[in-house]
């Protein structure tokens, strides 16, 4: 079995919260050494998003809650406080011998610490600069800060999704998790890993990344952006439905108690098999339904039509026969019933780490499987300056004298 992918590969990471640091711990799973920057006392911002939080042996309150658990694995964690001359100095030490500087602060805050990109790069050339913002470097919005629910708001995500107009409840909807987030940290890795192949290939040049959610959520709107880009109409919002294949969305079945389905009907041939499952098989020579295109002109009406029938079996009977048919369905599970499922189980999304404050500690794993360099060992999200001794004697070569020092000083 190889090493890691990024085996080697040294990251020094000041961001916080959810986007950066999830990006780094991708890194991290990857292979490469992770030391993550925290404030001495109170660490990052998400470890005081609320609970809950993982019990101290003492009963004593912690910082290590979920938000902070979800995106923090593999990783070292240093406290520095980068306010201080003393601070910015350790900070500039480290990234000397760092391959990638990654950073979430505000444009221009990290110049006045002298751990700016062009500060770094003097005494590092080939250092990948990575910066992770609300709006980015530049344009008039680059000064503001940048929340995961604003900028759904902002790049046209919330204007497609919720209830059709005219049903109740109608109107823009967030997405439930912080999906531009998760969103910009795969761009951050992605942005990363470019840059790392570029150094390699060209004479070991660095270069700074500028990555932001705004810019993501934008691009992530893919063909339904597309659509106004190509007729400058506003594409509905289209609740459940689909945005291709006709009939698509949630169904109910037996009765409100029984549960829901997913249901999406690809292409005519899985048309007239779903038709023929529902005991209806002459719905699909209706000159209404016949083609694709028929069934997105009469949406509503083969959307009622399905409402209807699905309503006379439980959602297992449906389930099962859709299988049969080769018709793409699911069950609307909740999380429970998501690690509950067999398949999930078997490809082993649950993991277990052994934390100081629960020995078997669940997470969720990393959704790349490789076949050569499988992702097999997870190390707990640290406790806040866990490693804060190790790394600055380590690599800095500070004494106990000196670490014990910047102690009292409020330094790390």
């Amino acid at each position: 079995m190889s090493a890691l992918p990024l085996s080697g590969i040294k990251i020094l990471d000041l961001t916080r919260v959810l986007a950066g640091p999830l990006s780094a711990q991708m890194l991290g799973d990857l292979g490469a050494e992770v030391i993550k920057i925290e404030r001495p006392g109170t660490g990052d911002d998400a470890r005081a998003f609320g609970p809950p939080y993982l019990t101290d042996p003492d009963g004593k309150a912690n910082n290590n809650n979920s938000f902070y658990l979800c995106a923090n694995r593999n990783k070292k964690s240093v406290t520095v406080n980068i306010a201080k001359p003393e601070g910015q100095a350790i900070i500039r030490a480290l990234a000397k011998d760092v391959d990638v500087f990654m950073e979430n602060y505000k444009v221009g805050d990290l110049k006045r610490y002298g751990l700016d990109y062009e500060t770094i790069k003097a005494s590092n050339p080939g250092i990948i600069y990575c910066s992770v913002t609300g709006f980015g470097q530049t344009g008039p919005y680059a000064p503001r800060a940048g929340y995961d629910a604003i900028l759904q708001a902002m790049g046209g995500l919330m204007s497609v999704t919720g209830h059709i107009d005219g049903e109740p409840g109608e109107g823009p909807m967030k997405v439930g998790p912080s999906i531009v987030d998760y969103m910009t940290g795969m761009n951050t890795s992605i942005g990363i890993l470019s840059a790392l192949y570029h150094r390699d290939a060209n004479e070991g040049q660095g270069q700074h990344i500028d990555v932001c959610l705004f810019d993501t959520v934008i691009a992530s709107l893919s063909h339904w952006l597309q659509i106004y880009l190509v007729n400058g109409k506003m594409p509905p919002r289209r609740g459940t439905w689909g945005n291709g294949g006709m009939p698509a969305g949630v169904f109910r079945c037996t009765d409100c108690t029984d549960g829901e389905l997913m249901l999406v009907v690809g292409n005519d041939g899985q048309f007239q098999r779903t038709c023929a499952v529902l005991g209806e098989p002459e719905l699909a020579n209706d000159k209404r339904f016949i083609k694709n295109n028929d069934r997105v002109v009469h949406g509503k009406e083969i959307m009622a039509i399905f409402a209807g029938l699905f309503l006379k079996k439980p959602v297992a009977y449906w389930l099962e026969k859709l299988e049969e048919a080769g018709v793409p369905s699911g069950p609307i599970n909740n999380f429970e019933q998501v690690f509950s499922d067999p398949h999930v189980q078997s490809r082993g999304m649950r993991v277990k780490v052994d934390h100081p404050f629960e020995p078997d500690l669940s997470l969720i794993r990393n959704a790349l499987t490789l076949s050569e360099t499988p992702i097999e060992n997870y190390r707990a999200p640290p406790l806040l300056g866990e490693h804060t001794q190790e790394v600055l004697g380590g690599k800095l070569g500070y004494d106990a004298g000196k670490i014990e020092q910047l102690k009292q000083q409020g330094i790390i």
